[in-house]
């Protein structure tokens, strides 16, 4: 079976240069990377810290790098609340997709003005800086809420599969939704897979970036917690048409080091991938507020 390890961790840094230090005291969250050409664009949620009661959850922010660790942030940002109800208190969890007409879908959780629900939102454009097309892609049925964290992959069967995370039973779970293209209509189906009683994911599970390589099941780096939230990176595989599950890790990938300070949340969090030759590059968060990426590899 193959299993995935991790061979180096490297910090991701924004340029926050300004003459107030835009962006600086301000934590980061969610940092979904992609590739033009040889160029790396990057969106993250972006919230002051502390947060006060008047701002929003969270800010979309873009930029771009050479190398993929050090980002120049664009001079506005990409996305922010409102002025519709249903992202008025704020705009979190970016994921990145390019439709069949080629336009850019940004899929992102819009939280609404009482901070009490958040919905699955995607916006479209001509480019991550033209997004002029908004629309709510799913809400959470009854007796579950907070739809986030949009994941998509798209089958051997031609089908696509959205991946979210909502919430039940005061815990995070993973579900999915199947459709015929990356816009949906969407199928909400049975979820893929669920906690372990026994595991380091005994409570809580979110979803994470999927990797889809030629000759091998696609794997998600999810994002797996106990009931006290303390937050841990796993992986599991799937069979090419997402059918049945093929592997899980039993001991998470990554961990979050000894925090600099009492106060720091125990959290790592997988946000987006990146394929490079033979090497998988996993972009995620440490503590709610600092950017890293991990080396990832197969192994046997």
């Amino acid at each position: 079976m193959v299993a995935y390890v991790v061979e180096a961790l490297e910090d991701v840094t924004l340029d926050v240069a300004g003459p107030e230090g835009r962006l600086a005291h301000y934590d980061l969250m969610s940092p979904f990377v992609w590739t033009e050409g040889e160029t790396y664009r990057m969106l993250v949620r972006v919230l002051p810290n502390p947060l006060g009661p008047a701002d929003p959850t969270g800010v979309i922010w873009g930029g771009d790098s050479d190398d993929g660790l050090h980002f120049r942030m664009r001079e506005t940002p990409a996305i922010i609340p409102g002025p519709n109800p249903d992202d008025a208190g704020g705009c979190e969890d970016p994921t990145v997709v390019r439709g069949e007409d080629g336009a850019y879908l940004v899929f992102y959780t819009g939280v609404d003005a009482a901070r009490q629900q958040g919905s699955l939102l995607v916006a479209k454009g001509p480019a991550v800086t033209d997004l002029h097309e908004q629309r709510v892609m799913l809400t959470a049925p009854r007796g579950e809420g907070n739809i986030k964290e949009a994941t998509l992959a798209q089958g051997t069967d031609g089908c696509f599969r959205l991946f979210y995370e909502y919430a039940k039973d005061n815990a995070s779970r993973i579900g999915m939704a199947i459709g015929p293209t990356v816009e949906g209509p969407w199928t909400v189906v049975e979820d893929p897979f669920s906690i372990r009683e026994e595991g380091w994911d005994n409570w809580h599970l979110s979803t994470g970036p999927i990797v889809q390589q030629d000759g091998r099941d696609p794997v998600m780096f999810y994002n797996g917690a106990t009931m006290d939230a303390r937050w841990r990176i796993g992986w599991i595989s799937f069979s090419p048409d997402f059918g049945k599950v093929t592997g899980r890790g039993l001991e998470p990938l990554i961990m979050p080091p000894p925090a600099r300070s009492r106060d720091a949340t125990d959290i790592a969090f997988a946000a987006s991938c990146l394929v490079i030759g033979d090497d998988i590059w996993l972009y995620y968060s440490l503590e709610d507020k600092i950017l890293r990426r991990a080396l990832v590899r197969s192994c046997l």
